[in-house]
């Protein structure tokens, strides 16, 4: 097989895999849509949806339903795409933003402003955009040297990491107990209080982010390659990697703002793509829709199928943490 044929092969099967995961990952919305406590046929969510059913199920169907599914399909999308682009341009699987602490510094502003300044849900969310993107570009900055490194910027996002959930401990421990189960509620990740109002600001991030990211994806496979590679191909390095981190951060931010730090998702979906399409091309639709269907199926995993309800948050951590154990054991037997 020439290299031509066998670059063809790879976009099929990714093409084919990330067809296969959008479908899959529609099956599970319309899954959430129909199941629950009260089982509605899809021409009974179609009609409410179109306005043309007044009774009972609009509150179910429209309030609690179709914000909650939209959330978990705009999260979970935005969770996978952002930690898949953080680990390939940063050529580390443990570079997700879980890990080397950019969720954190969003969690940490969320729990001073529901413990401390008793912040209402829409202006915490806005607090927890801003500080996540402001304590990620700091991590960004603290970790330049005499120029750019992998290593470093995941040695300081984990210190930051430890740093912001230490803060977040204290907070949680000078606070109300009445007020603290809030709080946790938010950092568990959880789709329980996700409103309406709030899809449509993150629907526009994440179609504008993935849009710029999908533009800088042929940089990104380049760089795959290698600083030196890539830099003889003509990519400017250094703005296309702020610019792919502004874009990751952007979509972490916005989606931690609506349903809080969901675990493991952005940690998880870039290896399973990865290991579904091949390598060999960066794989951020197919790492979306694998985000999406971890979110969808956790997320009714922990309502439906276990004898008391857990937040989405808890499945997709119980999920993460073999992985998690694994990889350091290979990566330590590799090294």
């Amino acid at each position: 097989m020439s290299i031509i044929e066998g670059y063809r092969e790879r976009r099929r099967r990714s093409c084919l895999v990330t067809g296969i995961l959008a479908c899959l990952a529609l099956g599970l919305a319309a899954v959430m849509m129909i199941y629950g406590n009260t089982i509605y046929s899809p021409g009974e969510i179609l009609a409410v949806l179109t306005g043309r059913e007044t009774g009972g199920a609009v509150f179910t169907i429209k309030t609690l339903r179709l914000p909650r599914m939209l959330a978990a399909i705009l999260c979970g999308f935005a969770f996978g795409a952002a930690g898949n682009t953080f680990q390939k341009l940063l050529r580390n699987p443990l570079a997700s933003p879980d890990i080397i602490g950019v969720t954190s510094g969003a969690s940490a502003a969320a729990v001073f402003g529901i413990l401390v300044l008793h912040l209402p849900g829409n202006l915490v969310s806005m607090l927890a955009v801003v500080s996540g993107l402001a304590v990620s570009l700091l991590i960004y900055f603290l970790s330049q040297g005499e120029g750019f490194s992998n290593g470093r910027l995941i040695l300081t996002g984990i210190g930051m990491q430890a740093f912001l959930r230490a803060m977040i401990s204290w907070i949680l421990l000078k606070a109300s107990e009445y007020d603290v189960s809030s709080a946790l509620r938010w950092l568990s990740g959880s789709l329980n209080n996700v409103s309406i109002d709030q899809i449509p600001r993150l629907a526009v991030v994440v179609l504008l982010s993935m849009a710029a990211i999908a533009a800088l994806n042929r940089s990104l496979e380049t760089m795959q390659l290698g600083d030196d590679y890539a830099s003889v191909l003509g990519v400017k390095l250094n703005l296309v990697r702020l610019a792919l981190i502004l874009f990751a951060l952007l979509l972490i931010a916005f989606a931690t703002s609506v349903s809080g730090p969901i675990a493991s998702v952005a940690f998880l979906a870039g290896p399973i793509s990865s290991r579904l399409s091949g390598n060999g091309n960066s794989n951020v639709l197919a790492s979306g829709f694998t985000g999406c269907v971890l979110v969808l199926a956790s997320d009714l995993i922990g309502q439906y199928a276990l004898p008391v309800r857990y937040p989405v948050g808890v499945i997709t951590g119980i999920l993460g943490a073999p992985y998690l154990i694994w990889l350091l054991i290979r990566l330590n037997r590799e090294s």
